[in-house]
């Protein structure tokens, strides 16, 4: 998948919080319905079989709950794309990068070998991937580390056909995981007080193998990394400026690419998020630059909104805003935005530090081109998710918020500024409400646990039978469905609006009526 990340430390947020986000985008060409559900212990399967690789792995009997925002479409499997579990780690998979041709010649990547291909007429499973990893990794895990290290297992165990980037987060950590070739990997932790930014590429630039084979406090590995990369000489290449260098090194360099396509495609994306996060850093940088730092430390307290802007921009106020005034036509459609059409959604999980364990997870989501909508609040830890957000068809309907979104975004494309003041409106809209209904929420569970009205209402006859999750995600759900109600109205509304602004924009429009007014 082709996707944008931005991973925020709990120093660098305004609110304490460890912020994990990524747009899930669709391959060209392709529009990936997407939903929001929840997945209970017991439909959690036991033996797992890739849809795409035919890997068959058993797995635990104990997970726990967790919910995820996967495809709607099971064709390519679950592509569970980014969850949270009940012990509040949250996980986003995967960022699609690339490592170079010595990589893949010294570890190649695990493929799917059908029958025919092979002399003894057996079909050999691929590894896994962007379909299987959330499945995989998030139900059987209580921190951000055990995380990785079960990632790691998995890596090393049945290998991987893609390269793939992958983040876990908990409230004290977020670790960010890429795989070398088809067995190895590496993860570093994000630092605190700082922003790490990846746009479909490899995106490490600093490595510390004293660290990883101690305390591994900033940075895990293969246990056989060094000797890889000594083995089939891959730090030689890099020479002087990031190969091996005693205990450390550029894994961007050794492992990654650096091609003219990645300066179309990839660079101009870590660009434009590094100077909105700070701009005096990005001096000196430009949209083609191969040195763009992976984190940043931003000027500003990151904020949900700072997410949800950079994961729907187009590079607004440059020459390369497809939608604006300055440059030429040709430099305007020059480089692959970030809030792109075939984003399928946005989801930006936090996980807050000052919040009771269970309402301290919420997913900021939104589905469908960020340029035209925006994210909105949604308790993680629950049994059950709305309907609008959960019962998305494959076919188009305004019944659901997915295509509501997708249809506002083909219409007011056309016509930019005309709808862009509804839109706005919209979008402030649903922020401003969506952290009103978060902070009430907070507050009437805070409220109810300390009169005890949280035990009562778990023991009321006139309750129906108490799901998993009990009274608080009982009222997580509600404050859910509240939330989703609010996008159902407001939706169906710009919807109208933007509807009637394009219909009067048509080509064939005609101003005089048969009434000759």
């Amino acid at each position: 998948m082709s996707c944008t990340t931005i991973l925020v430390g709990r120093k660098a947020s305004y609110d304490g919080s460890t912020i994990i986000a990524r747009d899930d985008d669709s391959g060209s060409g392709r529009y990936d319905p997407k939903k929001f559900i929840a997945v209970a212990p017991q439909e959690q399967p036991r033996h797992y079989r890739s849809v795409l690789s035919h890997v068959e792995i058993d797995l635990p009997d104990d997970p726990c709950r967790y919910s995820i925002v996967p495809n709607v479409l099971p064709n390519r499997g679950i592509l569970a794309e980014a969850g949270v579990n009940e012990h509040n780690v949250a996980m986003s998979a995967t960022e699609t990068i690339a490592v170079n041709e010595r990589v893949l010649a010294a570890d190649p990547m695990v493929e799917l070998r059908p029958a025919g291909e092979n002399a003894g007429g057996t079909e050999t499973p691929g590894g896994i991937g962007e379909e299987d990893i959330i499945t995989l990794v998030l139900p059987y895990v209580a921190t951000a580390r055990e995380g990785v290290k079960r990632l790691a297992g998995l890596l090393e165990t049945y290998g991987t056909y893609e390269s793939n980037g992958v983040i876990i987060s908990d409230v004290d950590e977020i670790w960010y995981v890429e795989t070398i070739g088809g067995h190895h990997w590496i993860a570093r932790r994000v630092p605190d007080e700082k922003c790490a930014i990846i746009p479909n590429q490899l995106g490490i630039d600093y490595f510390d193998f004293d660290d990883a084979f101690s305390d591994a406090r900033e940075f895990m590995c293969s246990a056989d990394l060094p000797d890889f990369i000594g083995r089939h000489r891959l730090g030689r290449a890099a020479g002087a400026h990031g190969g091996m260098n005693g205990s450390h090194c550029n894994p961007r360099v050794i492992f990654g690419t650096a091609t003219t396509k990645d300066h179309i495609y990839n660079t101009p994306r870590a660009w434009y998020m590094h100077r909105y996060l700070n701009l005096a850093d990005a001096e000196g940088h430009t949209p083609e630059s191969d040195d763009i730092p992976w984190c940043v430390e931003p000027g500003n307290a990151v904020t949900i909104e700072d997410v949800d802007f950079l994961l729907g921009s187009h590079f607004e106020g440059t020459p390369y805003d497809p939608y604006g005034t300055q440059g030429t036509p040709e430099s305007r459609h020059r480089y692959r935005p970030i809030g792109i059409n075939r984003t399928g959604h946005m989801v930006a999980m936090q996980i807050r530090p000052y919040a009771p364990a269970e309402s301290r997870s919420i997913m900021w989501i939104s589905y469908g081109s960020g340029a035209f909508t925006t994210a909105a609040p949604f308790y993680a830890n629950v049994d059950d998710t709305p309907a609008y957000l959960r019962d998305t068809t494959p076919e188009v309907s305004t019944d659901c918020l997915y295509w509501t979104n997708r249809l506002i975004a083909a219409l007011a494309d056309a016509h930019f500024y005309e709808t862009s003041n509804a839109i706005e409106a919209f979008a402030e809209g649903v922020r401003v409400f969506g952290h009103r209904l978060v902070e009430r929420t907070d507050a009437e569970l805070e409220r109810s646990e300390q009169v005890g009205q949280l035990g009562q209402y778990e023991q009321s006859s006139e309750q129906p039978e108490q799901t998993a999750g009990g009274p608080v995600a009982a009222c997580l759900e509600s404050a859910n469905a509240e939330m989703a109600e609010y996008l159902r109205k407001h939706a169906t509304k710009l919807l109208n609006d933007v509807l009637y602004t394009s219909s009067n924009l048509m080509r064939n429009g005609f101003a005089m009526s048969d009434r000759w007014n």
